[in-house]
C-alpha cells in the first residue's frame, strides 16, 4: 500500500514539474513580419534558424505564399497568412472563401501550424467606399468557410488597422475611433465578439517621434528612463508610446460598447537607416527599440489598462524593393544575407535566441526535478 501511495506522489510530482516549469513568455507571443518585397531574399528553409534566434515563434505573411508554407512545416512556429485588398470582394461568394480556405489554408494542415488569417491590411484609411464594404462580409465569408471545414476552432479571421482609424489617443482614456469609420467599427467590432477573435492594429510610436521630434521625448518611444506621464482620467502612469497607444484603442472599443476583444499589435518597428528628414532612423534606436520591445514581451508586462503585449514586430528583413522613403527598406532585423543588422538584446547580456531560452528553461526544470526527489525521498524515509 505504501508503494502504491510513494508511486502515485511520485506520478503528481512529475506531472507538476511538467506543467509548472516556466518559460520565457516570447516563446510564445513575440511574432515577425516575413516580408517579401526584395529580390535578393534568402529561401524559406534558411529562414527558418533566424526566426529561432529571435525568440519568436509566430510570424505573419502578407500573402499565403506555397514555398513559405511548405518550408515550414513541421517546426511548431505559428503562421498568419493575408489575403490582400484586392481579393475582397470575392470573399464574400462563399464558394470562392471556401475555395480560397481549401487551397491556402486547409492544404497545408496539421503539419504547418496556421492560426490566424488576416482578411485586408488597412482598408479603412484608404477611404475607398469599396474596399470598406467588402471588409466584413469578406471576413464573415472567409469564417464561414472555416466553420464548414471545422477549423474554426484553430484558425482565427481578422483584419489589420493603421493607427490613422484613431481620431484622438491621447491621453489614453480619451481614445476614440474618427467619426467617419465608426459604422464600419461597430460591424467589424461585432465579428470580433462573435468569433472571438483579436483586433489587430498597426502602432509605430517612431512616425509620432520623426514628425515631432522636438515635442516628443526619444526616450519616451525607445522604452528608454523618463518621466513619463499621468492620465488625467485613469490616473495611471505611462512611460512609453506604445503602451500609451494600445490603451488609447482599448478605450475607443470600449466607448462603442465593446467588451472582451483583445488588442494585437500587428505590427510595431523602428528603422536602422532613414532619408535626411527621418529623424531618429538610426542603428542605435532601432536596436534599442527592438531590444526593449522583446525584454517586455519576455517579461510579460501589460499596459497600464491591463492589455497583455501580442507583437508582431516589422519585419524579418530589409527588403529593397519597397517604395517610399529610406526607412521603409530598413525595418528589418536581418539584412537578405542573413546577417543581423543588429543584435537584439533580451537582457544588458544576452542575445535573445530559441537556444537560451531552451538553456533557461532546462535549468529550472532541473530544479524542480531535484525538489521532487527530496520530497519522495523525505516520504519513502
Amino acid at each position: 500500500m505504501k508503494s502504491l501511495r510513494i508511486k502515485s506522489l511520485f506520478s503528481s510530482l512529475i506531472l507538476f514539474v511538467l506543467v509548472s516549469s516556466p518559460t520565457l513568455s516570447s516563446a510564445t507571443s513575440l511574432g515577425i513580419n516575413y516580408g517579401q518585397l526584395g529580390n535578393n531574399l534568402p529561401q524559406p528553409t534558411d529562414v527558418i534558424p533566424l526566426i529561432d534566434s529571435i525568440g519568436a515563434t509566430k510570424a505573419k505573411l502578407y500573402d499565403a505564399n506555397p514555398q513559405i508554407l511548405s518550408a515550414f512545416a513541421n517546426t511548431g512556429i505559428e503562421f498568419m497568412v493575408a489575403i490582400g485588398n484586392n481579393l475582397l470582394s470575392s470573399m464574400g461568394d462563399p464558394q470562392q472563401a471556401l475555395a480560397w480556405v481549401k487551397s491556402n489554408v486547409q492544404t497545408y494542415l496539421p503539419a504547418t501550424k496556421i492560426t490566424g488569417i488576416m482578411v485586408g491590411n488597412e482598408v479603412l484609411t484608404l477611404n475607398n467606399t469599396e474596399l470598406s464594404n467588402n471588409l466584413v462580409p469578406a471576413m464573415e465569408g472567409v469564417y464561414a468557410a472555416l466553420v464548414s471545414l471545422g477549423l474554426d476552432k484553430s484558425i482565427n479571421v481578422t483584419t489589420a488597422h493603421s493607427l490613422g482609424i484613431m481620431e484622438s489617443t491621447y491621453p489614453p482614456s480619451a481614445g476614440a475611433f474618427q467619426q467617419d469609420y465608426k459604422v464600419y467599427m461597430q460591424a467589424i467590432l461585432s465579428f470580433h465578439v462573435q468569433t472571438g477573435s483579436p483586433f489587430y492594429i498597426n502602432m509605430y510610436p517612431f512616425f509620432a517621434y520623426t514628425s515631432s521630434p522636438s515635442e516628443v521625448d526619444l526616450n519616451y518611444v525607445l522604452f528608454e528612463p523618463n518621466n513619463g506621464f499621468v492620465d488625467p482620467t485613469t490616473k495611471l502612469l505611462y512611460d512609453n508610446m506604445l503602451f500609451a497607444q494600445i490603451d488609447a484603442v482599448y478605450s475607443a472599443i470600449t466607448l462603442l460598447g465593446y467588451k472582451g476583444v483583445s488588442i494585437c499589435e500587428s505590427e510595431t518597428g523602428w528603422p536602422s537607416k532613414g532619408d535626411a528628414d527621418e529623424v531618429g532612423a538610426t542603428l542605435d534606436n532601432a536596436a534599442k527599440y527592438n531590444s526593449n520591445l522583446i525584454k517586455m514581451v519576455a517579461q510579460n508586462k501589460v499596459t497600464p489598462l491591463g492589455s497583455s503585449l501580442d507583437i508582431y514586430i516589422f519585419a524579418l528583413f530589409n527588403e529593397n524593393m519597397k517604395p517610399g522613403p529610406t526607412s521603409e527598406r530598413n525595418f528589418g532585423l536581418f539584412e537578405p544575407d542573413k546577417m543581423p543588422v543588429y543584435s537584439v538584446r533580451l537582457t544588458d547580456g544576452d542575445t535573445v535566441s530559441s537556444s537560451a531560452v531552451k538553456r533557461y528553461n532546462s535549468l529550472i526544470l532541473l530544479f524542480f526535478c531535484i525538489a521532487s526527489i527530496a520530497i519522495l525521498l523525505r516520504q519513502l524515509d
